[in-house]
């Protein structure tokens, strides 16, 4: 038997700031090579939807109905890489010149918060975010004079989203990895190899990767596979889990 206990050393666990945000613009219905967006400042995340109506029969409550939930965002940087204009209707006409209202591309998000307890501080581990088919909303733009107390322009931008398909599960607009999940069970070399990929590495170009590729990534790397790429099996028929910190 046990009893509950609170404020034990190394669990007062917070969530803070936002780092290694990757922009991925989508051209001809494909993402692009990723770009670094240096910047930002915040990426606020906030779903509509899943409101529950309440139907009665025979005199009570006989069924609540969920409307389904989408997933948005507000970010807010400082600045924008160049391949973000496309992104916010902006098209240039000529070096120098740029047109405004133009069609919006679509593109992904990859960024990461940290995550910190009363021992390591922010340093303890962090979430790997990952937003599909994003489209940039209209916003404004103020521009005020200099003062003496200078102040830097933010950007804002209202951020939806199209969601993708995932086997049996509902559709998903946005996957989260946790670095400290994946520790406690072994499986470090998962968010490894997906940060490879998203981020880029000696080997390869930062490249985009959807909910399938995220699921299937995550399966080759939790079990052991020979050099042929086969699953390796246990006296029982049963994978051997990959145990990589």
């Amino acid at each position: 038997m046990s009893k509950l206990t609170w404020d034990s050393t190394g669990e007062h666990f917070y969530e803070t700031g936002i780092e290694k945000c990757a922009l991925f613009p989508i051209t001809s219905g494909k993402y692009a090579t990723g770009v670094a967006w240096n910047g930002i400042t915040s990426i606020n995340e906030n779903s509509s939807g899943g409101e529950i109506t309440a139907l009665y029969a025979d005199n009570i409550k006989y069924l609540q109905m969920i409307s389904p939930e989408e997933f948005a965002a507000t970010v807010e940087a400082y600045a924008y890489p160049e391949e973000f204009k496309q992104c916010i209707g902006e098209l240039g006409w000529a070096d120098g010149v740029v047109l405004s209202q133009q069609r919006r591309k679509h593109f992904g998000l990859v960024y990461r918060t940290l995550i910190g307890n009363d021992i390591y501080g922010s340093d303890l581990g962090y979430k790997l975010h990952i937003l599909f088919d994003c489209i940039a909303g209209p916003t404004a733009e103020s521009h005020s004079t200099i003062t003496d107390s200078p102040e830097a322009m933010t950007f804002s931008w209202e951020i939806n989203t199209n969601k993708e398909s995932v086997d049996d599960y509902l559709p998903t607009a946005c996957v989260v990895m946790d670095s400290l999940q994946l520790k406690e069970v072994g499986l470090t070399n998962i968010l490894t190899y997906i940060e490879d990929m998203v981020y880029g590495s000696d080997s390869n170009d930062p490249t985009f990767m959807g909910v399938s590729d995220i699921l299937d990534a995550c399966t080759t790397q939790m079990y052991i596979m020979d050099l042929e790429s086969d699953f390796i099996l246990d006296s029982d028929g049963n994978y051997i889990q990959s145990s990589v910190y």
